[in-house]
């Protein structure tokens, strides 16, 4: 028996985008795009209402309109001119700007991994930009096949094109081919940063009806927030305006009109409500000139390191701190990471580009405001450098530091491409990633897999750039592989004494091995031999039974 715990037996369905976690954190979920269903009023028993019988009234003149306001006394006032209504009705100006995406998904199925599973629908939103351009949620058009667009009040769906995705920071960029679909449309135009207390509103097409919503509320919080379409912590909103499945990628207008967010998740919890996440403009900004700096997404970029808060005097004291320094001290770094070559375990982080960091990790935000230090570092470019002052052996240094994209060991997201697979003598190789593990266990995912892979998945970090977790995913039973049947999810640590690297330099050793025996080492000191010539003349039996159409998939090719 393997020591990887087995898949759940139930056959695997397609997820439902409406209800499934992309992420599960801390309850956390992305706002799922509207699964397309015919929406049927809910019939009830009992006498039906009487319905509205319509009212005839005497034309009146259009000249002098009035309307009756209620004041802070509760007393009513007839005014004669629309002063106070304009200002109303000018709150989301750019309402016919706010479109409807509709999309076809095709996801990949990570335990088979030469096919796909069954296609699906879904609708969503999404906001004009200048240069015909259209933001929404990344989530809203992942593994898309197809992508059609409708305006507000049009019968027409038109055909658009996927410019960028952008998976930490769930932002997707599109634009439309067909000139007619800009005609009469004016791009909505980015607000500043709200405070606490600012009114917003979200504007969409969520679940319960066809035409466009409109929900109100105020900002509530302001704080680096956990991302959870691929668990990346960047500065986020908080508003208390409901936000439901479909009003992804819709704008949240501030009351001047100007655009201050995304909606793109909400909290689902029993003891809160009304709780919702808007990725606001600083974060859409540096998505937007990321695209037109490097003609694509590059990311958010990261320091790589891993630090402790110096809060405790007795700490402080025993690294040499000064009392008028404070800083953060490094755990561990990342040995891909640029830093590696200059930051050292036990160095203090005094500051980030000339910006003080407290004990607790926080800078100056805002007037009255903190935030973490992650906020700085994400509001770099990828390639740019950062000027780092440490604390190392009580003298104070100062490092220039190139910033890049962090790579997991098991990494979050695939990022739209399909998984990696190896296939000989009926043993399925893959890699691991979240969306493995989601597909193998379930939504629980952190509950159910294997101790050692959750353990790497949450601390361990890759040793060089292009590592990978690699696992016998499965056994397609044959006479050759008796007695191996219930190998499950188990690592695979080496090939005839040589460390496996990743998925790649497995398959190149497998093939281009002359040996007499195949030799793979796994976790928990388990071995799997076959003779090398019989496995490779078994696998094409194998994969003509299963109708695997190949071996490896095109990128081991």
């Amino acid at each position: 028996m393997g020591p990887g715990r087995k898949r759940k037996t139930q056959s695997p369905k397609t997820l439902d985008p409406q209800n499934d976690t992309v992420f599960p954190v801390n309850k956390i979920e992305p706002i799922h795009p509207t699964t397309a269903t015919n929406n049927h009023p809910i019939r009830r028993r009992g006498r039906p209402r009487n319905p509205p019988q319509p009212q005839t009234s005497e034309p009146t003149q259009l000249s002098s309109p009035k309307r009756q306001l209620i004041d802070s006394n509760g007393n009513g006032a007839v005014h004669n001119n629309l002063t106070e209504w304009d200002n109303v009705s000018k709150v989301v100006p750019s309402m016919e700007a706010v479109v409807k995406v509709f999309c076809v998904h095709t996801d990949p199925n990570f335990s088979l991994p030469w096919q796909r599973k069954r296609q699906f629908s879904s609708s969503s939103s999404g906001f004009v930009i200048g240069g015909r351009r259209v933001l929404t949620n990344a989530h809203s058009v992942e593994h898309h096949t197809q992508v059609k667009l409708k305006k507000r009040g049009s019968d027409t769906k038109y055909l658009a094109t996927v410019l960028a995705i952008g998976t930490e920071c769930d932002i997707a960029m599109l634009t439309v081919a067909d000139d007619e679909f800009w005609e009469g449309v004016s791009p909505v135009e980015f607000g500043d940063l709200p405070t606490l207390q600012d009114a917003v509103t979200v504007v969409g097409y969520p679940i319960g009806g066809d035409t466009i919503s409109v929900t109100s509320g105020v900002v509530s919080r302001i704080e680096i927030l956990s991302y959870a379409h691929v668990s990346t912590e960047l500065l986020g909103l908080q508003i208390d305006a409901a936000i439901n499945s479909g009003n992804s990628g819709g704008p949240a207008f501030n009351d001047r009109g100007l655009c201050v967010g995304i909606a793109f998740q909400s909290l689902k919890h029993e003891d809160a409500e009304n709780i919702g996440y808007v990725i606001p403009t600083p974060v859409i900004r540096h998505f937007i000139q990321d695209y037109e700096k490097n003609g694509g997404y590059t990311g958010f970029p990261l320091l790589g390191i891993e630090w402790q808060k110096m809060e405790n005097p007795d700490l402080r004291m025993s690294v040499g701190m000064k009392s008028n320094q404070k800083g953060v001290r490094i755990k561990r770094i990342d040995p891909t990471a640029p830093a590696f070559q200059v930051l050292k375990p036990s160095d203090i982080i005094l500051s980030f580009d000339g910006v003080d960091i407290a004990n607790d990790g926080t800078v100056p935000f805002r007037h009255g405001e903190r935030i973490g230090f992650s906020y700085l570092v994400s509001q770099k470019y990828t390639g740019e450098c950062a000027a780092i002052k440490v604390l190392r052996n009580s003298e104070t240094l100062t490092f220039d530091i190139k910033l890049e994209s962090h790579r997991k060991l098991i990494p979050a997201h695939n990022k739209g491409r399909p998984p990696s697979y190896y296939i000989i003598a009926g043993f399925v190789f893959t890699t691991v990633s979240v969306p493995y593990l989601r597909s193998e266990y379930g939504k629980d995912y952190d509950l159910e897999a294997p101790v050692k892979l959750l353990d790497k998945l949450l601390h361990e970090m890759p040793q060089f750039p292009d590592e990978q977790i690699v696992v016998i995913s499965q056994v397609l039973v044959a006479d050759i592989n008796i007695g191996y049947e219930d190998i499950v999810n188990t690592q695979v640590l080496a090939f005839n004494g040589q460390p496996v690297k990743n998925l790649k330099s497995l398959a190149s050793m497998v093939e281009n091995c002359d040996a007499e025996f195949l030799k793979f080492d796994l976790e928990y000191e388990q071995i799997v031999v076959l003779q090398t010539k019989t496995a490779k003349a078994a696998t094409l039996d194998i994969l003509t039974t299963h109708c695997i159409p190949s071996a490896m998939s095109d990128d081991l090719k």
